[in-house]
C-alpha cells in the first residue's frame, strides 16, 4: 500500500483514536495469519521487504510496528511524526462517535486472467499492485491515488457480455474533483492505447465521463465536473 504525502492527507485525516483502532486491527491480523496484511506490512515496512508472506507472519509484530505501518500509510515517517502533524482538534476528540464513518470502498471485479488483468490496470491506467493473495494469485487488490479496486479470478462468465453491453451495466465508477483532470485523465488513457467503450462526452446532469473497458469486459466510468 503506498504512502501519501503530507498535503493530499490533511484535508481527511482520521482523528487519533481512530488511527490507534487501525493499529491494533493490523496487530490483531497478524497474530491471526490474516496473508493480505502480509503484503501491506511488506509494502509499507522496509525490514520486512525481502520477505515473504509467510516469514512475515512469522516473525516479530508488536504494536509499534502497527503503529509505524499506520503512520506510513498516512504519509508521516513515524508514529510521533504523525501524532504531530495531526490538526489539534483531531488530538483532542475524545468523544465517542454516535454515528459509524464510511472512509472508504473497494469495488471487486471479476475477472478470468489475474495476471492480465492486473497487467492492464497497470500498464495502460496507471494503477499498481497494492498486494496479491494465493499461489497462484487470485486475488489481487491495485490502486491508484485513493482509488483502490479488488480483483478476484473466476471461472466462466458470471454476467452475459451482451446484456451487460446493451444495458451499460457499469462495474466501477471513479472521479476526479475537476474538469482539467477528466480531460487530462481521458488524454493520458487515450495516449496509452485504451479501449474507450464510451469517450469524453458533458452529460445533461452536469458531469464529463468516459467509459473504458477491461480485457474482461468490464465497464469502468471515470468522471468528473463539466465546468
Amino acid at each position: 500500500m503506498p504512502t501519501y504525502p503530507i498535503s493530499s492527507v490533511e484535508a481527511c485525516m482520521p482523528n487519533l483514536e481512530n488511527l490507534k483502532k487501525q493499529a491494533k486491527l493490523i496487530l490483531r491480523w497478524h497474530r491471526e495469519r490474516h496473508y493480505p496484511v502480509a503484503a501491506q506490512i511488506r509494502g509499507l515496512m522496509p525490514r520486512f521487504l525481502n520477505m515473504s508472506d509467510s516469514e512475515i507472519l512469522r516473525a516479530s509484530f508488536k504494536l509499534s510496528d502497527a503503529q509505524e505501518m499506520v503512520a506510513r500509510q498516512h504519509g508521516f515517517e513515524s508514529w510521533q511524526a504523525l501524532k504531530t502533524g495531526l490538526p489539534i482538534t483531531s488530538r483532542e476528540l475524545k468523544s465517542s462517535p454516535t454515528k459509524a464513518t464510511l472512509v472508504g470502498a473497494e469495488p471487486q471485479l471479476l475477472v478470468a486472467d489475474i495476471k492480465r488483468s492486473c497487467e492492464f490496470f497497470c500498464n495502460k491506467l496507471g494503477f499498481s499492485l497494492v498486494f496479491s493473495y494465493g499461489n497462484p494469485p487470485y486475488y489481487e487488490q491495485v490502486g491508484r491515488d485513493a482509488a483502490r479496486l479488488n480483483l478476484r479470478c473466476v471461472e466462466g462468465l458470471v454476467i452475459e457480455s451482451t446484456v451487460r453491453d446493451r444495458e451499460e451495466l457499469l462495474s466501477v465508477s471513479m472521479t476526479v474533483a475537476t474538469v482539467g483532470e477528466i480531460k487530462l485523465l481521458f488524454l493520458e488513457f487515450q495516449s496509452a492505447g485504451v479501449a474507450f467503450h464510451q469517450k469524453l462526452k458533458k452529460q445533461p446532469w452536469g458531469a464529463k465521463n468516459f467509459v473504458v473497458q477491461d480485457p474482461d469486459g468490464n465497464l469502468l466510468l471515470f468522471a468528473g465536473p463539466a465546468e
